[in-house]
């Protein structure tokens, strides 16, 4: 269930604001709030973004709030207030963290937010990784990599059938009417997260998509090759979007100092280091941009839009 057609590369953001880990945040980003957030999201659907991203996380335990802050924005409602903003660009979750909900609950959000968007969203999943959180809503952390596996599984049947029935060891349902039903069909795309062994097994056997999290530059062909011979075997080499989380950008020449590790310089000189990523299989690349203030990241939007967008290469065919 591709979303990206054969022989092209798309691009997407994940989004600034709604989620505020002292890892990444810029500083504006502290004092912004839903007025710049909209723009973002609608500078992005103008220049051809084919997703906006939003995090997911509960709650954050006290002994990690000084690295990861304690601003995330829910996932569904935000990407509801950008559905009704914007026209084109696709709403994901990235990632959410779906052991943590009964998946009946998770279809009723994504089947709703699918139908108001007319059929935009991708759901991006994924394990989680705080276990004080899971402890607080009394899921089991260390089973969370099996719990993800049946949600998944759940929630794709509770996304395809109108009276979905399901029976695993965690959650079971039967006869459980739901609607509004999803405008995609037969369901909403599901995108898997992480870079892990398992969760490179779980994209290749459960997944619609890819999403590696830190996956380095040099090790992404042999994550390809193996979540590809994987596919191979339990979906018979069916397509699959294969995304990364490319390096943060600035297009054209900075004059304030962006940091070490940022990829800077010409329409062409950004194209080409990103085209490395594309040339391995990668066909879907989710940008990052360096910037102080609002208006400068809706400006490197539009100029990676209008500019280096033009110069990506599609990966190359079976």
């Amino acid at each position: 269930m591709s979303v990206i057609p054969a022989g092209t590369v798309a691009y997407g953001i994940q989004l600034p604001i709604q989620s505020q880990s002292t890892m990444y945040v810029a500083p504006w980003e502290t004092t912004a709030g839903p007025a710049e957030l909209i723009r973002v999201a609608q500078a992005a659907d103008d220049a051809g973004f084919l997703y906006v991203a939003v995090c997911d996380h509960v709650a954050i335990p006290r002994r990690l709030a000084g690295a990861m802050g304690t601003t995330w924005y829910d996932t569904v409602a935000t990407l509801g207030l950008l559905a009704g903003v914007t026209s084109r660009t696709r709403l994901m979750s990235h990632i959410a963290v779906l052991p943590l909900r009964h998946p009946l609950t998770s279809a009723k959000a994504y089947s709703t937010l699918d139908h108001l968007s007319g059929g935009r969203l991708i759901i991006g999943v994924g394990a989680g990784h705080v276990a004080e959180e899971f402890a607080q809503l009394g899921v089991d952390f260390s089973h969370r990599g099996r719990l993800l596996d049946e949600a998944i599984d759940a929630l794709s049947v509770a996304l395809t059938e109108e009276f979905p029935s399901f029976a695993g060891p965690t959650w079971q349902f039967d006869d459980a009417g739901q609607s509004p039903r999803p405008v995609q069909t037969p369901r909403p795309p599901i995108w898997v997260g992480g870079s892990s062994p398992a969760a490179i097994r779980r994209a290749a056997t459960r997944g619609d998509g890819w999403l590696p999290q830190g996956t380095p530059r040099a090790k992404m062909p042999e994550q390809i090759a193996e979540l590809r011979a994987e596919r191979g075997r339990s979906r018979g080499g069916e397509p699959i979007d294969i995304g990364v989380n490319c390096e943060f950008c600035y297009v054209g020449d900075p004059a304030w100092e962006v940091g070490r590790g940022v990829l800077t310089g010409s329409p062409g000189r950004v194209a080409d280091s990103l085209n490395e990523y594309t040339a391995m299989g990668v066909n879907q690349l989710q940008v990052r941009f360096k910037a102080r203030t609002c208006d400068e990241l809706c400006d490197q939007i539009r100029a990676f839009g209008a500019d280096v967008a033009p110069l990506l290469s599609p990966p190359p065919g079976p």
